[in-house]
């Protein structure tokens, strides 16, 4: 022979699914809330979609052809960069600063952390946050219907009683994608029948977090009758984050057992935050801080080999952290 091949113990999995591949399957399950959206909004949410996702895609080429790398945007992840970050924002929200946001999130997120697969957080929620701490004023300015107005988590944080309907349907004030649960779930339906993402992280967030507020409801006299755990559910993105954010392979555990504890944990993080701080959201830092602890939640949840007892001591042995 006369080549040489370098070969790593077994076993080998192939899979068919490519990069590419699996993020169409993610724009098109967000079509669905995309159309929502726009429906609800009018053309001003198309034109933010439009170029948030331009946006994500000419700031990755741009960095990648003047650093010297192979040109990845037809992958799609700065597709799906774009799109997410796109529905997690007010339609009011001024062009300038959807193109802020979306550099933020591929260059400094991304890409300066050495792109597709090294993010240590996702991209679409640093870049929100990153707009919530810099345009706090037009981040929290949201229009229906030509009028303005709280969000319905915001009304019920204040003692008032949203219409569940209208949040289910997306007829309410919200960010671009975060207002339709119908069309949010279509989506989520797509991912898990095509195996696109497992149930694993989304279930458990979302039984947490309806454990913990049903249980608050009832000790404040508002769960008895589900309605402000219902109410929960279907606002303040919750649903649009359970399904495709928290869901994201390179940040999240690819350990079965360490999805299951990322979804607790970051469940827990959004009740505490909905719940007990003054803001009537909380999913977008609550996942960002569970994307923070998926080194510690892997290193702690890997299948133990065999011939180890106590795989805890194992990880925290002196000198392996």
């Amino acid at each position: 022979m006369d080549r040489q091949y370098n070969i790593s113990s077994g076993p080998h999995i192939r899979d068919k699914a490519t990069t590419s591949s699996v993020m169409a399957t993610v724009c098109i399950a967000l079509i669905p809330a995309c159309i929502s959206g726009i429906y609800n909004f009018g053309l001003r949410a198309l034109m933010v979609i439009c170029v948030a996702i331009a946006t994500c895609v000419t700031t990755e080429a741009i960095y990648e052809h003047y650093m010297k790398k192979p040109v990845t945007v037809l992958d799609l992840s700065a597709v799906v960069t774009g799109i997410l970050l796109a529905l997690n924002l007010p339609h009011t929200i001024p062009v300038g600063m959807v193109i802020i946001g979306s550099i933020f999130a591929i260059l400094v997120v991304k890409q300066l952390f050495g792109g597709i697969g090294q993010n240590f957080m996702n991209p679409a929620l640093a870049g929100r946050c990153f707009m919530l701490i810099s345009f706090s004023g037009k981040m929290t300015d949201f229009v229906y219907d030509g009028i303005s107005g709280a969000t319905p988590l915001a009304v019920l944080k204040t003692g008032g009683h949203p219409d569940i309907l209208k949040m289910f349907f997306g007829t309410t004030a919200g960010t671009i994608g975060e207002t339709s649960t119908l069309a949010i779930l279509i989506g989520a339906i797509i991912l898990i029948v095509t195996g696109t993402i497992s149930v694993r992280i989304p279930f458990s967030y979302l039984i947490t977090f309806s454990v913990i507020t049903y249980i608050y409801g009832l000790c404040n006299g508002r769960g008895a009758d589900g309605y402000f755990l219902l109410t929960h559910l279907c606002g303040g993105g919750l649903m649009l984050g359970a399904f495709f954010m928290a869901t994201d392979y390179v940040t999240s555990p690819i350990t079965q057992a360490g999805q299951i504890v990322f979804g607790i944990i970051i469940g827990i993080l959004t009740a505490a935050f909905r719940l007990a701080g003054k803001s009537a959201e909380g999913v977008s830092y609550a996942i960002i801080i569970g994307n923070l602890l998926v080194p510690l939640i892997e290193r702690v949840t890997y299948p133990v080999a065999f011939g180890y007892k106590n795989s805890f001591k194992r990880v925290f042995k002196r000198g392996d952290m």
